[in-house]
Parts: C-alpha cells; sequence; structure tokens
C-alpha cells in the first residue's frame, strides 16, 4: 500500500461557500477552475483508481483563510473539517484519512478548533508558513502550539506567499514571473522551520510532530548553513546577543532540522531532490506525498513520477514500506493499512 500523505482537496460545502463570497480571488481563482480533481470528486476516486494499491489523505490547499475571508474564519474553518470529516466516512477506501484547516488567526490560535476537528477523526491539523504575513512563532499563536503538543496529533506545515510579496520591493511592488510560488514558498519553508527552532517552540513542545511540504523546500540544500554556519550564531550580529541564544537551545541547531521535522516527497518529479531530501532527513522522518492535483496533467503526474522516482532508487523494500506508509502511521498514532 502506498498513503499519499499531503494532496488537497475542497469539500463540497466550502467549495460552494467560497465559490460564493471571493470567486474571483486573484491568486487562485483560475487555477481553482482549471483543476476539477480539487472539487470534483467523482473524478478524483477514479484518479486515485489508476494506481492499484494507493489511497489519498486530503488537506485543504488555498487560499489561506485569514487572508481571504478574515472575517468568516471559524465558519469556514468548521465547513472544511466537517466537510472532510463526512466526506471520509462514505469514501475511505479511497481516503483514508483528512486533515484539519485551522487558522493561527482565529481566537485562540485556532486550538478549540484542532482540538473539535481531531475529536472527530482528523489524523491532524493543517496551518501556513505564515499569518497573513505575521511569523508563527509569536507569543500569540502560543495556545495553537500547546495544544498540539498536548494532543500529540501532527501538524502539517504548507508554505503560502503571494505575488503582492515583491523579491526587489525598492524597484517593485509585486513578485514578477511567479517567482513568489516557483522560488519563494521554499524558502517561506525554510523561514518557518527557522522560526520554530530559534524561538524555542520545539524545545518548549517537545511532543510536536511537525510534517514540512516538498522535503522542506531549501533546507536539505542548504545543510552546511544550517551546521556549520549556524555554529557560529551571533558572530556577524551585533545589535543582539544571538550567541546566548544559540547557547541555550538544547542541542545543535542543525540537529533540530534534521531530527524534529517530518518531510514529504512532493518535489513535483524532480529525482535529485528526491535524493537530496533522503539523504538529509532520517528514513524514519520520511513520508511519502505527490501534492496532487497540482501538476500540468491535472493531478496524475505527480503521483505516477514520484511513485517511478522512488521505486527506482537502489532501496531495502522494509524501507520503501516505511516511506510508503508505515512511518506516516507512526507519525499520526493509526493503523491505516490492514
Amino acid at each position: 500500500m502506498r498513503i499519499d500523505a499531503y494532496t488537497h482537496f475542497f469539500p463540497k460545502p466550502f467549495f460552494d461557500r467560497m465559490m460564493d463570497i471571493a470567486g474571483d480571488y486573484k491568486d487562485m481563482g483560475k487555477r481553482v477552475r482549471s483543476l476539477p480533481a480539487l472539487f470534483d470528486l467523482d473524478h478524483r476516486k477514479k484518479m486515485v483508481d489508476m494506481y492499484p494499491d494507493y489511497q489519498q489523505i486530503l488537506s485543504y490547499p488555498q487560499p489561506p483563510l485569514e487572508v481571504f475571508a478574515p472575517d468568516k474564519i471559524e465558519e469556514l474553518s468548521k465547513l472544511i473539517n466537517d466537510g472532510f470529516a463526512e466526506l471520509i466516512a462514505k469514501e475511505r477506501d479511497h481516503f483514508p484519512g483528512w486533515v484539519a484547516q485551522v487558522s493561527l488567526a482565529a481566537p485562540g490560535a485556532g486550538a478549540a478548533e484542532a482540538e473539535r476537528a481531531i475529536k472527530a477523526g482528523a489524523l491532524g491539523v493543517q496551518i501556513y508558513t505564515n499569518v497573513a504575513g505575521k511569523p508563527i512563532d509569536l507569543p500569540e499563536y502560543e495556545p495553537f502550539w500547546a495544544k498540539m503538543n498536548e494532543l500529540g496529533k501532527p501538524v502539517w506545515i504548507h508554505p503560502a506567499r503571494g505575488a503582492e510579496t515583491p523579491d526587489y520591493p525598492l524597484a517593485e511592488k509585486k513578485s514578477r514571473y511567479e517567482i513568489w510560488w516557483g522560488l519563494g514558498w521554499s524558502y517561506e519553508t525554510a523561514c518557518a522551520m527557522s522560526r520554530l527552532v530559534w524561538s524555542r517552540i520545539i524545545d518548549r513542545y517537545p511532543n510536536l510532530k511537525i510534517l514540512v511540504h516538498h522535503f522542506g523546500g531549501i533546507v536539505p540544500m542548504l545543510e552546511g548553513r544550517l551546521g556549520p554556519g549556524w555554529d557560529v550564531m551571533g558572530s556577524r550580529t551585533s545589535d543582539e546577543d544571538y550567541v546566548s541564544l544559540r547557547k541555550s537551545l538544547k542541542k545543535r541547531p542543525l540537529d533540530y532540522f534534521k531530527q524534529d521535522f517530518y518531510a514529504d516527497t512532493a518535489v513535483f518529479t524532480a529525482r535529485a531532490a528526491t535524493v537530496c531530501g533522503l539523504d538529509f532527513y532520517p528514513l524514519e522522518k520520511v513520508v511519502f506525498a505527490s501534492d496532487c492535483p497540482f501538476d500540468p496533467e491535472g493531478g496524475t503526474m505527480y503521483i505516477r513520477e514520484t511513485m517511478k522516482i522512488l521505486d527506482g532508487l537502489p532501496m531495502a523494500k522494509a524501507d520503501r514500506e516505511k516511506i510508503y506508509f508505515k512511518n506516516f502511521e507512526a507519525m499520526c498514532g493509526v493503523k491505516l493499512v490492514k
């Protein structure tokens, strides 16, 4: 069995409401309407049926609720989560689990909705790498991290960055050539991971389980900077005492990135990135994911090519099974494969 840990779908009650509220949402509207696999359940089930011994975990995609409907976060979170709970109850053969959507911008940093959704059957919850531009390690979001540490369920972290974030703020008002997505999301993921390390959230909440998308973005390629580079954190900064901060951590900075995050294999058909990610993270921290349906074929390409890459790598069968489903089961604390 192969369990795809990070795929995206809109439950119908939410999708209908979203089209009513934000049908012209400039960043996502065009893309959403071009991908039936995002909202047409029958279309999506046929896609899953193309591959033997294959199932998908469903999660909400974009846009972040706090960005496009900040006054309706609680309503829309419940629509998403209740919609997923109802869908999975009927379609467990195709979709054995779902991820709740919460917003750190909600009252109590979304902690209450996270607990409610997990009691309703969610395997974990999803948040974004920032909260409408705010970092996820602010003190006001502490209730969420405390609650997830208490619940012991994983947090899916999805990158979020829009064209409104310019790459050259002194010369331009927006990011051009879709750099905000093509490069920016990988940077965003690394930033969010770094904030969780340096803010000592991971030290304070040792039971956290965090799954980062796309093998953690640029993190595996930057092992030297995260290792020897940050071993001398503070040597380049004079206006803040980063030396004392570094010494206050419970372990070496690099070790957090390697040991305290789960990472998925959704790297858009890139074999080199897959090899790099597998070399960086311990095998037990890697889970299979495709990012379906966001590919040029409308959902089939990333599934097919990701499995082809993994199946083509020299690897013991037992290790391949860990990546395909056993690590995911261990992360979620559930048995999904009979």
